[in-house]
């Protein structure tokens, strides 16, 4: 699809970053329609401004376009989530190694750096237990710390893409897995301990049984077959039923620079 011209690059820009930010933190639910009139009133810019930032959202797997549909929410399911992770163990490893062989002081010290704010976070907010916002973003800036040396912009950039990907299942999944018990703590500090130690295989093995860890939590929940768990399963299967967007965007979700 062609930029339109006449749609300010401010406007598209602001729902492109809006939008993406709703659905990483799981706001717009998978599969759900992305009615363009809709959202384009509850953001209140131009529909030729979403229509660009959602075609912007296609190639980066968060949007699909289907026919007699339009826009929606690219789906997620089990099958899927196994896969995203194989590939995210076999892309991490290539560049833990390379961060592991080419990481110098200042490598060093963004680790040591990230794993201490992660730390010093709590993983769940004091006043509804809700997921920490900062905790998401510190999380993220320690994981991508660790391969931060690996010398290659496309391999972070994959990277950087798989992370997200992954992080629509955590968000999808969180009020699950939350109240589950897990040494996170105790895991990233292996992590930095690893990548400062430059035991690189030994930061490969952990790293990988980290992120299945987590995979194996998911689909844990969404066949567990529990009451709590009846959204997760049914949107892993396909079963989410459609609804309006407009929901998810007024009310409010996490800042897209905090996703």
């Amino acid at each position: 699809m062609s930029p339109d011209p006449d749609v300010p690059r401010s406007q598209t820009s602001a729902a492109y970053a809006r939008l993406r930010g709703d659905i990483l933190a799981g706001c717009l639910q998978p599969g759900e329609r992305l009615k363009i009139a809709e959202i384009a009133c509850a953001l209140e810019v131009s529909p030729g401004a979403i229509r660009e930032a959602l075609s912007r959202l296609v190639p980066e797997q968060l949007v699909v376009f289907r026919d007699q549909k339009g826009f929606v929410v690219a789906p997620l399911s089990i099958e899927d989530l196994e896969d995203l992770t194989d590939l995210r163990c076999e892309i991490e490893a290539i560049a833990l190694r390379r961060s592991v062989l080419c990481g110098e002081v200042g490598w060093e010290g963004s680790v040591l750096a990230a794993a201490h704010r992660l730390r010093r976070t709590k993983i769940l907010t004091s006043a509804d237990r809700s997921l920490n916002r900062d905790w998401v973003e510190r999380h993220r800036t320690f994981h991508t710390a660790l391969v931060s040396a690996c010398g290659s912009p496309r391999l972070l950039d994959l990277h950087a893409q798989l992370y997200e990907q992954s992080e629509r299942y955590r968000s999808l999944a969180f009020p699950t897995l939350g109240a589950t018990e897990r040494d996170r703590q105790g895991e990233h500090q292996a992590l930095a301990d690893a990548a400062l130690d430059r035991n690189a295989d030994g930061l490969v093995e952990l790293t990988v049984k980290h992120f299945r860890e987590t995979t194996a939590r998911i689909v844990k929940a969404a066949e567990g077959g529990s009451m709590g768990d009846t959204m997760l399963a049914g949107t892993l299967r396909g079963k989410m039923a459609e609804h309006s967007p407009s929901s998810g965007l007024l009310g409010g979700g996490l800042p897209p620079e905090s996703i």
